[in-house]
C-alpha cells in the first residue's frame, strides 16, 4: 500500500530528500531491500546512495547503513538476497546464534539466587510462601535467546574497506540510528551530537536488540534495546532535519482477515486458529502500526512544507503476514514479492505520485513500470552486462591494436625479405 501526504505548493530545485525505514526482523529487512530496488529502478532523478538524511530502526538500520556507505540497491540484492560470495558473503544464521555467553552468565547466578530465596523465606515464613520466595530465580533467565554480536562484527567487516566507514562523523550524508535506553525508556539517536562517536555497527546492533530475543547492548556503560519500542519508524528524526521529501518504508502491518476474504486472496478468517504465534504477531503489528498512524497524521500540521510518501504491504496480504518474521529460507520470493508490490503501487498511482515527485525533480520511468516480464533479478543482470561492456570494448580495442601491430610487423618482415631476395639475385 502506498500513501502520500502531498502539499499544495511548489518546490525549488535541489530538494532535500530523506529516507526513513522501520523495523520488522529479517523478513522486514528483505522487504525493504526489494522495495528499494523497485523504487531505484522506477525513479529517475534520485540517487538513493546520496540522499540528504537516512533514519533506520532495527532491521531498517541494517539496510540504511550500507546505502549511506555507497552499497547500491543492486549490490545489496546480490549480497543479502542472492548471497553473492564475491564480497563478504552474508550468512543469515548470524541472526540466530545462541547467546551461550548470556546462558553461562545466568547459570552461574543460580546457586546464589537460590540461597538468597531460601534465606528470604526463612526470615519471613509467614509473609512469603516458598514459591513466592523463589520468584527471584527469574533473574537467572537469559536476557536474550540469541547472540547479536555477530551483527556488529559483520557490519564492521564490510565497512572495513576503502571508500566506506564505520564512523558516523566520516559519512558524507547524515545517518541516524535509533535505539532505546533500557534504564530510562527513552529514545536515543545514534549519529546525533553526543552519540556520533559510537561505531555504526554497534549502533545497529543496539537498535536491532529486540527484547527477549536478543540481550541489551552495552554502549558507554548504558544498555540499549530495539528502537521500535517507542516508535516503529522515527520519521520525525528525518523531518526535523528540514527535508522537502521523505520516503518511508514500513514492512509490518496488521492483517485484515475480513478484507482478505472479500478480495479472495486468503481463506484465513479466524486468526485465533493460528495459535499463540499468530495472535502475538497480530497484536505486535497492531500496536506498532497504530502508533505509526498517529505519528503520520501529525506530520500534516507539524511539517506542512514536507511531502511524505509511505510504502508498506497491503493489509490483506497473507504472504507478508503468515511468513515467519525471522525466516530467511524464503528470502528470494519475499524480495520478489516486495519488488512487484511496489511496482504495482507505483503504476496504479503514477499520476498522483508523479505530480508529487515532479516537484522534486523526480520522474517515474513508465517503460520500467510497464514491463510485465520484469523481475528484481532482471535489473541485476542488466547491471552485470553494463559493467562487462567496457571490459568487452577494451578487449576488442586491444585485439584491434594487436592485429594492427601484427600487420605492421608482417609488412616489415616482407620488406626485409624482399630486399634480401633482390640483393641475392643481383
Amino acid at each position: 500500500m502506498l500513501r502520500t501526504q502531498p502539499e499544495d505548493h511548489n518546490k525549488a530545485t535541489g530538494s532535500r530528500i530523506g529516507l526513513a525505514m522501520a523495523g520488522g526482523g529479517p523478513l522486514g529487512m528483505i522487504y525493504e531491500i526489494g522495495a528499494l530496488r523497485a523504487l531505484d529502478e522506477a525513479m529517475e532523478g534520485i540517487d538513493f546512495n546520496n540522499l540528504y538524511v537516512y533514519v533506520g530502526v532495527s532491521a531498517g538500520a541494517v539496510v540504511a547503513c550500507p546505502l549511506v556507505n555507497q552499497f547500491t540497491t543492486a549490490h545489496m540484492c546480490r549480497v543479502f538476497i542472492k548471497n553473492d560470495p564475491s564480497e563478504h558473503p552474508f550468512n543469515p544464521q548470524m541472526f540466530l546464534m545462541p547467546a551461550f555467553g548470556e546462558y553461562w552468565k545466568r547459570l552461574k547466578s543460580i546457586p546464589g539466587l537460590f540461597l538468597d530465596s531460601i534465606w528470604q523465606f526463612i526470615r519471613n515464613p509467614f509473609d512469603l510462601g516458598l514459591l513466592e520466595s523463589l520468584t527471584s530465580l527469574g533473574q537467572a533467565l537469559p536476557a536474550g535467546v540469541f547472540d547479536n554480536e555477530a551483527i556488529h562484527e559483520y557490519i564492521a567487516q564490510i565497512f572495513n574497506v576503502a571508500g566506506r566507514t564505520n564512523d558516523f562523523r566520516k559519512l558524507k550524508q547524515k545517518l541516524y540510528i535509533v535505539a532505546v535506553d533500557l534504564d530510562t525508556g527513552e529514545s536515543v539517536v545514534f549519529g546525533s551530537k553526543g552519540y556520533d562517536h559510537v561505531p555504526i555497527s554497534k549502533a545497529v546492533q543496539a537498535s536491532a536488540a529486540l527484547p527477549g530475543l536478543y540481550p541489551p547492548v552495552k554502549i558507554d556503560d548504558r544498555y540499549y534495546v530495539d528502537g521500535a519500542l517507542i516508535k516503529t519508524m522515527h520519521a520525525s528524526v528525518a523531518l526535523s532535519e528540514g527535508v522537502d521529501l521523505l520516503f518511508c518504508l514500513n514492512p509490518l502491518v496488521p492483517f485484515d482477515a475480513n478484507l482478505a476474504a472479500l478480495t479472495g486472496v486468503s481463506k484465513h478468517t479466524r486468526l485465533m486458529e493460528g495459535g499463540m504465534p499468530v495472535v502475538l504477531s497480530q497484536t505486535f503489528r497492531a500496536i506498532i502500526h497504530s502508533r505509526m498512524q498517529v505519528s503520520m497524521a501529525s506530520y500534516d500540521t507539524q511539517y506542512e512544507n514536507t511531502d511524505v510518501i509511505l510504502f508498506e504491504p497491503n493489509r490483506d496480504d497473507p504472504k507478508m503476514f503468515f511468513t515467519n518474521v525471522f525466516s530467511f529460507s524464503n528470502r528470494l520470493w519475499v524480495c520478489e514479492h516486495a519488488y512487484q508490490t511496489i511496482r504495482s503501487d507505483l503504476l496504479a498511482r503514477h499520476r498522483e505520485l508523479g505530480e508529487v515527485l515532479g516537484r522534486h525533480g523526480i520522474r517515474l520511468r513508465m517503460d520500467i513500470l510497464g514491463d510485465k516480464k520484469r523481475h528484481f533479478s532482471t535489473g541485476l543482470q542488466e547491471d552485470v552486462e553494463a559493467q562487462r561492456a567496457p571490459d568487452i570494448l577494451d578487449s576488442q580495442a586491444d585485439m584491434a591494436v594487436t592485429a594492427e601491430a601484427i600487420e605492421a610487423v608482417d609488412a616489415i618482415l616482407e620488406s626485409v625479405e624482399s630486399r634480401e631476395y633482390s640483393e641475392h639475385f643481383r
